[in-house]
């Protein structure tokens, strides 16, 4: 593994207990809150003794260290290389992360290394400047709490203008695009980046204005056989919902999805991909939209 996300935790960690050590700040209670704040739940429980007891022989009996300097982690060539490799997405170039001491290290891969499958081909444009200063306007809106004005197109390809107090981005790998979720007095907003066409930064929210809105919340209950690997493939593409999975027979499974209303068509198109295999049995207006998509579907086959 290149980056570990438990090791890298106690590697920063004692990082950060070592360097007090060396400063000579380290004290008891700092250990203990140094180690409750960086590390996992369990962590006060083992890292403290082992380093008072000196089993991981950093720590002498009085918390000081016989390390002369503060300890470093330089990434290796490898890390190196992978970073540069994922600096060159464009997705993630739209957050604009910094490249110093990468500027003359060769690339892990190419972004035509991956190929998708199932992915929609019409995803947002990432390289276009105006998508990129658009996408940049809303972040650092975001970052700063401050309230947006946006010009996007409708349904009918008529102009809007929104001013919105912007919560949060989306990504979805599906669509292979962002999307917006806003709210004012009016309502909810969720919009694809890809029709804004005029973002201005407002002024900041004030802390009363400034309350993120839950959307609306539904859930939709699946029952599943394991055929033809249908679990991994119905846990992979519902990756990005919350979900709980409770095993009710042999090979056979039931699903519980929370989602938000705005996915609900994306939802039911990827509930119909995986055919006899998924059964919805929850709720009934989803049971109902589904049959009727089947009906029309049936009717189209008929006329060819």
């Amino acid at each position: 593994m290149i980056f570990n996300e438990i090791y890298g935790t106690y590697y920063n960690m004692l990082a950060r207990l070592l360097s007090q050590a060396v400063d000579g700040e380290l004290t008891e209670e700092r250990l203990y809150a140094t180690v409750q704040q960086e590390g996992y739940e369990e962590s006060v429980l083992t890292v403290p003794k082992a380093l008072k007891e000196q089993s991981w022989p950093l720590l002498k009996e009085d918390l000081t260290t016989p390390l002369r300097h503060k300890p470093t982690m330089p990434l290796t060539e490898l890390q190196k290389r992978w970073l540069k490799a994922l600096l060159q997405d464009p997705r993630i170039r739209l957050f604009d992360p910094p490249a110093v001491g990468l500027e003359e290290v060769a690339p892990l891969f190419a972004p035509d290394t991956f190929v998708y499958f199932d992915r929609y081909l019409d995803g947002d444009p990432f390289e276009d400047p105006h998508y990129i200063r658009r996408f940049r306007c809303i972040l650092s809106a975001i970052r700063e709490k401050r309230r947006l004005r946006i010009g996007f197109a409708g349904t009918h390809g008529r102009e809007h203008l929104w001013n919105c107090v912007p919560y949060r981005l989306e990504y979805s790998s599906k669509d292979d695009k962002f999307r917006l979720i806003s709210a004012n007095k009016r309502g909810v907003l969720t919009i694809n980046l890809s029709r804004i066409t005029y973002c201005q930064p407002l002024g900041l929210c004030a802390g009363e204005d400034y309350r993120p809105r839950e959307l609306s919340k539904r859930v939709l209950i699946l029952e599943l056989t394991d055929e033809r690997n249908a679990l991994e493939r119905v846990m992979h593409h519902f990756s990005h919902f919350q979900r709980e999975t409770e095993r009710i027979g042999e090979n056979r499974y039931r699903l519980r999805l929370t989602y938000e209303r705005g996915d609900e068509t994306e939802l039911l198109i990827r509930v119909l991909s995986f055919g006899p295999v998924v059964q919805v049995v929850y709720p009934e207006d989803f049971i109902r939209d589904l049959k009727e998509r089947l009906e029309k579907q049936k009717k189209l086959r008929a006329r060819e």
